[in-house]
């Protein structure tokens, strides 16, 4: 343990984690792809941090537009009137689709998924919201308990009155149907969940674009548009949860751009800056928000729009727009897929992969025809196993990645190149060998 980590630990906490089995990455600067730690190593960020540095490191575009507002104006009121705020407004609305052209900027994915969640009830007058059941929408109360994986059990109960339906998981689909129709089957199953709850007392369905952290499950074609028509047909707000899959990761600027579906709400946080300052946005549709001209919007924050998120912002929107890398995400994208492909075709361990973009997702089994779990659901794998040693090796290796379950995630920053992702997939190659040699997992 270096001295710098000893100081940090004496008083700092560290997230989703026991504080004695924390794996702390240590970060002293960095520029596109990679980064440097204070020994001077230099690492393969495959993670952006956590999903979040989406235009690379070392952008002095978006570092400049940071130091000019901290020099203007570092501080005002949330209700203040600002250039830099009325310019995000202006950014947004040209990126986001239809008629999402009103927001509301609080400062993370937790806290946009807490205030649409806000805003659903405070439209509809209903009470129950519907998410899936392998999501993740946020740490504080009422996202976490719109959240079904394991992050949320010790701190049941949350809030009552979320209801769950089945992902899009085509590799394992949980109501036993071929990929070719487990779209509809999840519909389906969607529909039937309203109806046994009643549509009249369901104010909102809360989806991620492309499934995150729970195992990116890129949903077949038909999937968002018959979602949108359910929640048409039964007046159920259609939100869209593009924190993780937002800003350029799936090659779009959002997830949902890619079935040309407009929800009702999209909110947003991670990929907003590239991951220079803390933002999360809620945009709303003009018919919508139009509601609160003259009935009070409960929601609000001190850090509200705060003006150096709002450069930092501004600055990564153009960024991703000059350097054209939404275009390179998608054709880098091709390269990923066929590495990924690659690397299942050489190892029996590897059940699945799948990509949409640079999000993309390497799942490991027991067994492929079976397609039994390597490890079981909520469990990644002590360090003796072939998880455990899978992650020393990429570790040696000072490729920075996550991996969670049986599952291995690879999200660069999408300045990538192609180079680059040819030396990622062989990282990864050496070390799904290493880890393969060193005994049975």
């Amino acid at each position: 343990m270096t001295s710098l980590e000893s100081r940090q630990r004496k008083h700092i906490l560290y997230t989703w984690t026991a504080q004695n089995q924390a794996s702390p990455v240590a970060i002293a600067g960095g520029d596109g792809v990679w980064f440097d730690d204070q020994n001077g190593e230099r690492w393969l960020d495959l993670e952006s941090q956590v999903f979040n540095c989406n235009a690379g490191h070392g952008q002095s575009a978006i570092v400049e537009a940071i130091r000019e507002q901290a020099a203007e104006l570092a501080c005002a009121h949330p209700a203040a009137v600002f250039e830099t705020k009325a310019a995000l407004g202006e950014s947004l609305a040209r990126i986001t689709p239809g008629d999402l052209n009103r927001f509301f900027l609080c400062l993370s994915g937790s806290e946009a998924n807490e205030n649409a969640y806000k805003m659903a009830r405070l439209l509809t007058g209903r009470q129950k919201v519907i998410a899936r059941r392998r999501s993740y929408h946020g740490s504080s109360m009422g996202a976490l308990s719109l959240t079904g994986d394991t992050r949320r059990w010790p701190l049941e109960p949350g809030l009552w009155g979320v209801l769950r339906t089945e992902d899009p998981y085509c590799y394992r689909c949980p109501l036993g149907a071929s990929p070719k129709s487990c779209g509809t089957r999840c519909t389906d199953h969607l529909e039937h969940v309203i109806e046994m709850e009643g549509p009249e007392n369901i104010a909102a369905l809360f989806l991620e674009g492309v499934t995150g952290s729970n195992g990116g499950f890129i949903p077949p074609d038909n999937y968002w548009p018959k979602v949108r028509e359910i929640c048409d047909k039964h007046g159920i707000l259609l939100i869209s949860d593009e924190v993780f899959s937002g800003f350029g990761r799936t090659g779009k600027w959002f997830a949902v751009d890619h079935w040309d579906v407009v929800p009702d709400m999209i909110t947003m946080a991670k990929g907003v800056t590239g991951g220079y300052a803390p933002l999360g946005v809620v945009a709303i549709r003009e018919s919508l928000a139009e509601r609160f001209d003259d009935e009070t919007l409960w929601c609000g924050l001190t850090g509200y729009a705060h003006p150096i998120a709002c450069a930092a912002a501004n600055a990564a929107i153009s960024v991703y727009e000059d350097q054209g890398l939404m275009e390179n995400a998608t054709q880098m994208g091709v390269h990923l897929t066929a590495g990924l492909q690659e690397l299942k075709r050489r190892y029996p361990i590897i059940g699945d992969v799948r990509n949409l973009g640079l999000f993309g997702t390497i799942e490991f089994v027991k067994d492929r025809k079976s397609r039994e779990p390597l490890t079981p659901y909520g469990t990644n794998g002590d360090p003796d196993s072939f998880l455990g040693r899978l992650r020393a090796a990429l570790k040696a290796r000072r490729v920075h990645i996550a991996q969670k379950w049986t599952h291995l995630f690879i999200a660069p920053p999408t300045c990538i190149n192609q180079s680059e992702i040819e030396l990622a997939i062989s990282l990864i190659d050496e070390s799904i060998a290493e880890a393969l040699a060193g005994g049975s997992s």
